[in-house]
């Protein structure tokens, strides 16, 4: 993969406070964090209890709005999936965390398939999903085509070896599958507006930082297709508040809302919101 240098320095806010250059693919166009931690040491850098997506707790109100907002957004991915579902209804939900969004399509007759590396999220994922959550050596073990619907919901940019992971997902996938990707966009008005404080880059736990081009030509890598974006509307007010936290130390309730209602609000124009949501063909 082709690099150059891009002048953005971020710093690990959540963890070890060490800081990590931003350095832009010029064969894609996303922006990878560098260098990258090795394997056996990335998983360091997840052992924070402010890791939210890994627990169930509802320490503060910070964390209870969270679910709360969770909880809207399960039913608006359900309502996303269920418009792909054919007879069989396979689903496999990778990186599912907590397994609250594979809970929810369970009771909605969906079969359903998990994989989620770290321990204790995966405990509380199978606990809620007749143990249909697995470690991630078995994404090579499943037989092809078959998953109707497999997503990723704030994962791929976790992962590393992007392209192995994409042809991966294809081979997985139905024929007429739908591979689902959800990911921060870096050209959101609240990544530029925060710059290097900006929460979304969390690294060095996100390897890379995407943009709409840079996922379609991902996927098109794969001769598969983005036929439909849509945006993430709430990541832009957590996003927000956390960026605030980031850059002035304290959470500016009313600062971080601001920013990211102006951020949804400039998103309608330009197309660009804090988080978005592609919808991939498996052509």
């Amino acid at each position: 993969m082709n690099k150059k240098s891009v002048p953005l320095v971020v710093k690990d806010h959540s963890v070890s406070g060490e800081k990590f250059e931003l350095v832009e693919n010029s064969e894609y166009g996303f922006l990878e964090t560098t260098p990258q931690p090795p394997s056996e040491k990335l998983p360091e850098y997840y052992e924070s209890e402010d890791y939210i997506s890994h627990t169930d707790s509802k320490r503060n109100l910070f964390e209870k709005a969270y679910h709360l907002v969770r909880s809207i957004s399960l039913k608006k991915k359900l309502k996303l999936i269920n418009s792909f579902s054919s007879e069989s209804k396979k689903l496999l939900d990778v990186g599912c965390g907590t397994g609250d969004f594979l809970q929810t399509a369970l009771q909605n007759n969906w079969t359903v398939s998990g994989i989620e590396p770290n321990d204790q999220a995966r405990d509380i994922a199978n606990k809620k999903t007749n143990n249909s959550v697995f470690e991630t050596g078995q994404l090579l073990k499943f037989e092809e085509s078959s998953f109707d619907v497999i997503t990723l919901w704030h994962v791929l940019e976790h992962l590393p070896k992007l392209e192995e992971q994409i042809a991966t997902f294809k081979k997985l996938l139905k024929k007429q599958g739908i591979l689902i990707i959800a990911v921060p966009n870096y050209r959101s008005f609240d990544a530029k507006y925060y710059k290097n404080f900006w929460a979304a880059y969390d690294v060095p736990r996100h390897l890379w930082h995407f943009n709409k081009t840079s996922i379609s030509k991902l996927v098109g890598k794969q001769s598969m297709k983005v036929v439909k974006t849509q945006p993430m509307l709430f990541d832009a007010f957590y996003v927000s508040l956390l960026s605030e936290k980031y850059k002035t130390g304290k959470m500016n309730f009313f600062k971080g809302i601001g920013i990211g209602l102006v951020s949804n609000m400039k998103s309608i124009i330009s197309k660009e919101s804090s988080s978005v949501i592609y919808i991939i063909k498996n052509s």
